[in-house]
């Protein structure tokens, strides 16, 4: 991936589950035209997170922020999916640690939104 543009593609594309961590996140997601059935947000503890999301398949994606806090729930919740043997795709956090300066995920936007 080389662009934002080219990180939403592919999001677009993949057949994983998204995890963010609030509600602004999942509807930014949905405005960047994730289908919602696909997105989950931190909505109670992290390890009923883990379970929900080990019941429904056996990859996700984290989107957490990359604050403070959102490296610490990312870290947390990690830990707790691979307890489950769920993997983790981690390409499309690590492009925007990486290749972005964008810190929340709620914030992202192409150039036409």
């Amino acid at each position: 991936m080389k662009s934002l543009e080219e990180w939403v593609d592919k999001l677009k594309e993949v057949d994983k589950t998204i995890v963010v961590e609030g509600v602004k996140d999942k509807i930014n997601l949905r405005k960047l035209g994730i289908p919602e059935k696909r997105i989950i947000f931190l909505d109670g503890p992290l390890y009923q997170i883990a379970e929900k999301i080990y019941k429904r398949e056996k990859d996700c994606i984290l989107l957490l922020d990359l604050d403070k806090e959102g490296k610490k729930l990312y870290s947390r919740l990690r830990h707790d999916l691979q307890r489950f043997g769920v993997k983790i795709d981690n390409k499309f956090r690590e492009f925007l640690y990486k290749k972005t300066s964008m810190t929340y995920i709620e914030k992202i936007k192409l150039e036409e939104n």
